[in-house]
């Protein structure tokens, strides 16, 4: 099962069953999740990879993560890659690291093979743009944060699919995470959301996988997807997913999971996924 992101909408729902259908030809669960990130990654309509939402000093910092029972990989603040989720997977197998971020994150990716690559499309500086005009226009009393994302979601008006993207997957009883993303726009350079956190953005364990997606911040703080995959057992898989959506009281989050049994998607805002079994 992948998703496009809280708040995307579902008319990408048909070319995110074709990346479930593509990526499931795969062998392995790993193989699985991160070809569909690949994919999604290398489409310009969703904010990972190639796409990728701009930051207030312009640039394009992207976070990503892998996650298998035991193991985890992931990149904080990359830059000029096409593949964050290419060089996460690296760090997981060729590093004797977890998580590598900044130009240290850059410098491993050009260790490992992957080119310099510039994600920046059209449409990201479209809302680049924009963005600059609303942060500009007059708007600097607002009080706190709840203005901020009444003003953040004007941004999103005329440009669905702005957020992370995400798989689970689960092949003869193996399981893995991946998760990608440009960012949340607005934002400053050096902000980490909750995508390449373990526990936060991605978990996965012997007993099912789980991601998220939504406003990063109040999702670390949740420890969300470590919360729900603890109860990923506990009884009908739709429930417990939408019994933590619930929680966030209209912040925009989203999730999805899978166990041995069943597979389920909750959010508090339209989000596009795709699922394949075979």
């Amino acid at each position: 099962m992948i998703h496009g992101g809280a708040g995307s909408g579902i008319e990408a729902t048909p070319k995110l069953m074709d990346y479930a259908r593509a990526s499931s030809s795969k062998d392995r669960a790993i193989d699985v999740a991160v070809e569909a990130v690949r994919l999604m990654e290398d489409d310009p309509d969703f904010n990972a990879g190639t796409g990728s939402v701009k930051r207030i000093d312009g640039s394009i910092q992207m976070d990503a993560a892998v996650m298998v029972p035991g193991r985890i990989g992931s990149v904080i603040a990359i830059e000029r890659v096409r593949n964050p989720i290419l060089v996460a997977r690296a760090v997981m197998e060729k590093s004797p690291h977890v998580i590598i971020s900044g130009d240290g994150a850059v410098r491993f990716a050009r260790i490992m093979g992957f080119p310099d690559y510039d994600p920046t499309t059209k449409r990201s500086q479209e809302i680049y743009e924009k963005m600059m005009k609303v942060l500009n226009g007059g708007e600097a009393d607002l009080p706190d944060r709840y203005r901020e994302y009444r003003k953040y979601s004007h941004l999103y008006s005329n440009h669905p699919n702005i957020d992370t993207v995400g798989a689970v997957s689960r092949v003869d009883g193996n399981f893995a995470a991946a998760v990608s993303t440009g960012g949340s726009s607005p934002m400053i350079r050096g902000r980490v959301g909750d995508s390449p956190i373990p526990g936060a953005g991605l978990y996965c364990g012997p007993k099912g996988a789980v991601v998220a997606t939504g406003i990063g911040e109040e999702i670390i703080r949740r420890m969300l997807c470590y919360r729900v995959y603890e109860e990923i057992e506990s009884g009908n898989l739709q429930n417990t997913l939408d019994k933590y959506i619930d929680e966030f009281n209209g912040v925009l989050a989203g999730i999805i999971a899978i166990n041995l049994k069943e597979m389920a998607s909750a959010s508090n805002s339209s989000m596009a996924t795709g699922h394949f079994t075979i």
